[in-house]
């Protein structure tokens, strides 16, 4: 695997290009949950068209000048976080102050970083600015940005989120709302729309709607960390990329019954078998309960006829279903089971259930924090790489959630997008985990996949 080191020049702050509105913000208590107060991660890989030259930081300047003028209509996105006084609230303080922008160069070329381009990426932290502490979000820069420029002309932006602000298709629509001005755009496309009154708990709060496998948690049962996956620091574990292309998931269908097979998403079907292994993997007892907690997007679902979220939102608007079962049961029970679990759980997911859930993130602000013992965490971000995307005439070849970062974060396993050696497309999962841990794994993975 190829190795280098980016030449980067000083961090800067890129205001917006016009006077913004001096005032604070209210985040929702989707955004505020503890859970969230980190700095997500993404990069992703841009191919120029053949033949064109582009002069050093040419590509770097246009960018800078096109995220000055999307803070313009992102403006809060250029503030700070504050604390509230009298609680553990967050709020925005639109400041105008701006987001750390960096340019870097690396003597590397698109192919170099493997073909096809998938993860792990080579040296992926010198396509990352230095976001410090990632879980302090208070008075910091809520986006840290660099465009390295390599040379054969294409380019890699690479970026520090704060979750607090956007979650990952807010972060998307604004990385458009920069495309659309570096290409020459007056406005964004898709116009920011900030109502993050929509998922404001009430007063009093209710929970009785709540995912049926989160009530053991407000009585206090089930939390004994006694969990590994806890008890061992993230940065010490192994990260495994698992690819699956058309071969595999055809291996993977054949064993659910053909009538789900055909209602059962690549995302579903990946989730239920590395589930399993994981779980085997780990040696919990049998009679102990486990737990899958996969992200919801809200945006686009209709809720009785009425849509979530309004277009444009980029705040956090995403859920997070639990399935309970015990380890024997998950275990023993035929595949299809478990999907069925996770089509049972989206069901629950209606705007009683969403409302309890706002109710419970924000009762659970206020509390310390846990960890939910025996829970693995989901995330499907396949929409990240499979989004057309250009700046000007360079396109958008690859993209996801490095290993890298905050490393916290990364005991979720994250769903990306690729291409396979032939060119087909194929999804790759990360997965983190303690070394031996890793190696049972594999094995029960490998049974899984054999014809």
């Amino acid at each position: 695997m190829v190795t280098f080191t980016a030449c980067r020049s000083e961090p800067e702050l890129v205001r917006p290009a016009r006077p913004t509105p001096q005032e604070t913000k209210a985040l929702s208590d989707l955004d505020d949950q503890l859970s969230l107060r980190f700095y997500e991660s993404i990069v992703g890989f841009f191919r120029s068209p053949p033949g064109e030259s582009v002069r050093p930081g040419k590509v770097a300047k246009g960018i800078k000048a096109a995220v000055a003028g999307a803070l313009v209509y992102y403006y809060p996105m250029a503030g700070r976080l504050q604390k509230i006084p009298g609680g553990n609230k967050l709020e925005v303080d639109c400041t105008g102050e701006g987001v750390m922008f960096v340019e870097a160069a690396a003597d590397v070329r698109l192919e170099d970083l493997g073909q096809p381009l998938v993860p792990p990426y080579p040296c992926v932290e010198e396509f990352l600015a230095d976001a410090g502490d990632t879980r302090d979000v208070v008075g910091k820069p809520l986006l840290f940005l660099q465009v390295t420029q390599l040379k054969c002309g294409g380019f890699v932006i690479g970026l520090h989120m704060c979750h607090c602000i956007a979650d990952g298709f807010g972060i998307l629509q604004f990385i458009k709302s920069i495309a659309d001005f570096a290409c020459g755009e007056l406005i964004p496309t898709t116009l920011p729309v900030w109502k993050r009154d929509i998922f404001i708990a009430r007063m009093p709060p209710s929970i009785s709607h709540v995912y049926l496998a989160y009530k053991p948690f407000l009585r206090g049962l089930d939390c004994t960390d006694d969990d590994v996956m806890l008890s061992t620091p993230p940065e010490s574990m192994e990260v495994q990329y698992l690819f699956f292309g058309p071969k595999e998931m055809e291996i993977l269908r054949s064993h659910v019954p053909e009538h789900l097979s055909k209602t059962t998403t690549t995302f579903e079907l990946l989730t239920a078998v590395m589930w399993r292994c994981r779980t085997i993997a780990l040696g919990y007892e049998a009679s102990q309960k486990v737990r899958l907690m996969f992200t919801l997007n809200t945006r686009g679902r209709s809720i009785k006829g009425e849509s979530a979220v309004p277009r444009g939102y980029y705040g956090n608007a995403h859920f997070s279903p639990l399935v309970e079962v015990t380890v024997d049961e998950l275990a023993t029970k035929p595949l299809a089971h478990i999907v069925e679990l996770m089509h049972k759980v989206k069901l629950e997911t209606t705007k009683d259930c969403m409302k309890s859930m706002v109710d419970l993130m924000a009762l659970w602000r206020e509390r310390s924090p846990f960890g939910m013992d025996r829970t693995y965490e989901v995330s499907d971000t396949k929409w990240v790489g499979g989004n057309a995307l250009q700046f000007g005439k360079a396109e958008l070849v690859a993209a996801g959630t490095p290993h890298a970062g905050d490393f916290t974060s990364k005991l979720i396993s994250y769903h990306t997008k690729c291409k396979n050696k032939d060119g087909e497309d194929s999804t790759v999962v990360s997965i983190l985990l303690p070394k031996l841990v890793m190696e049972k794994f594999t094995k029960e993975m490998a049974i899984w996949l054999k014809k």
